[in-house]
């Protein structure tokens, strides 16, 4: 066996699964969860009816699907990547994209292949986190390097603080912007100030850009890695790969669909990984990916959802728990006037509301664990049942 997988933790859900073990609700409602990031808004009409096309499905269950995706998906990709982000160059489809089974498994799968183990290397990642990017790291034989996301520092990682020890060991290097699940987005500067390290100390940047379609001002979107990469004048996007989803964009986690995109040299050796990995996507799921891709109208009217419910829960709060509205994601991230385990305990007790206890998504540093006393609440329900939630933690605060 791999001694690695000694090494992995349990997954935040599973130790929040094991803490309520035996809880019950002191109440006859029924739970609303807001612990986990799964978009529950109703999938696209125009895409739910693609998919009744019979001719379509047969033709999907008879092809062997391409790893490398079908050009009418790639060239979706990069016209989206290409548009959103007003990269020059444009993304080359045949070069710079490829198409994805989701980001977990891409994120995953990237340090597998990037990843030279060697007994002093090290992947540098913020904390809190994404736990796929802490697996990933162990078991591709190298070592996790928390940076704190704090309020300090706008809940961005402070790179600053990193020595020059630890970037001259750093082979790779995860960002989460907008942030998961502080919802901070990096800017420009930061992002380019990154890219010259990389190029100083020669690693590779993997932007995690899940959340990127969720943001509340519509006329500011958050920056991307290719774009400060592209802004810069980098032609060749050297070391520099984005990954991205349609999970969130478009209320579609069940389809497993996203893209990694960026550097051709990088892109070339992650699909001779991924040939022999055996990750190709669907037939039917890349007709579908093209088409969802090439909308915006859906993803516009979804962004509006998401402002609305921050609105009215941070509103109906205010009084008790008043909430920091985040510039993207669909995450709140409060302080819990208890230890947070206790306070996602009484929350079910209570209200039968379900929230992620934040010390699960982080790891203990020098400089403390940034997840305690805080909760993870995810605003993927429908508005009534958050309006629910929040009116019922409310009523049971000074019980809380």
């Amino acid at each position: 066996m791999n001694n690695n997988l000694e090494k992995l933790h349990p997954y935040p859900f599973q130790r929040f699964n094991q803490l309520l073990d035996g809880v019950t609700s002191e109440t006859n409602l029924r739970q609303i969860a807001w612990s986990m990031g799964e978009p529950k808004h109703a999938a696209p009409d125009f895409l739910v009816n693609a998919l009744t096309d019979t001719a379509l499905i047969r033709e999907g269950f008879g092809t062997y699907p391409p790893t490398k995706g079908t050009p009418e998906l790639r060239i979706a990709i990069a016209d989206f990547v290409n548009r959103r982000y007003r990269l020059e160059p444009a993304l080359d489809p045949e070069l710079n994209v490829l198409p994805v089974t989701g980001t977990r498994e891409a994120l995953f799968a990237f340090a597998q292949a990037v990843i030279e183990p060697q007994p002093d290397c090290v992947t540098v990642m913020p904390n809190p986190f994404y736990q796929i990017y802490e697996g990933a790291a162990l078991l591709a034989g190298s070592k996790p390097y928390y940076i704190n996301c704090e309020p300090g520092n706008g809940y961005l990682p402070d790179f600053d603080a990193v020595s020059e020890e630890v970037w001259q060991r750093c082979q790779l290097l995860y960002l989460c912007s907008p942030g998961n699940p502080t919802g901070a987005v990096m800017g420009i500067p930061q992002l380019q100030t990154l890219i010259a390290l990389s190029d100083e100390y020669n690693f590779i940047i993997a932007s995690d850009e899940c959340y990127s379609e969720i943001y509340l001002d519509e006329q500011n979107p958050p920056a991307g890695l290719l774009e400060a990469a592209s802004l810069l004048g980098r032609k060749d996007y050297k070391n520099c790969i984005a990954f991205n989803s349609l999970s969130k964009r478009s209320n579609l986690p069940g389809l497993r669909s996203g893209y990694v995109a960026g550097d051709a040299e990088i892109m070339q050796k992650f699909l001779l990984y991924r040939t022999y990995h055996g990750s190709a996507m669907a037939m039917h799921h890349q007709v579908l990916s093209t088409l969802a891709w090439g909308d915006e109208s859906h993803v516009i009217q979804n962004r509006q959802v998401y402002r609305d419910k921050f609105t009215r829960v941070a509103d109906i709060l205010k009084p008790v728990w008043p909430m920091e509205v985040p510039d993207a994601g669909f995450y709140f991230w409060p302080e819990t006037p208890i230890p947070d385990p206790d306070f996602a305990v009484r929350l079910i007790q209570l209200a039968n509301v379900k929230v992620l206890p934040g010390s699960y998504l982080s790891r203990a540093t020098d400089s403390g664990n940034p997840g305690t006393n805080r909760v993870r609440i995810a605003l993927v329900a429908t508005q009534s049942e958050c309006i629910e939630a929040a009116e019922r933690i409310v009523d049971c605060w000074q019980k809380l």
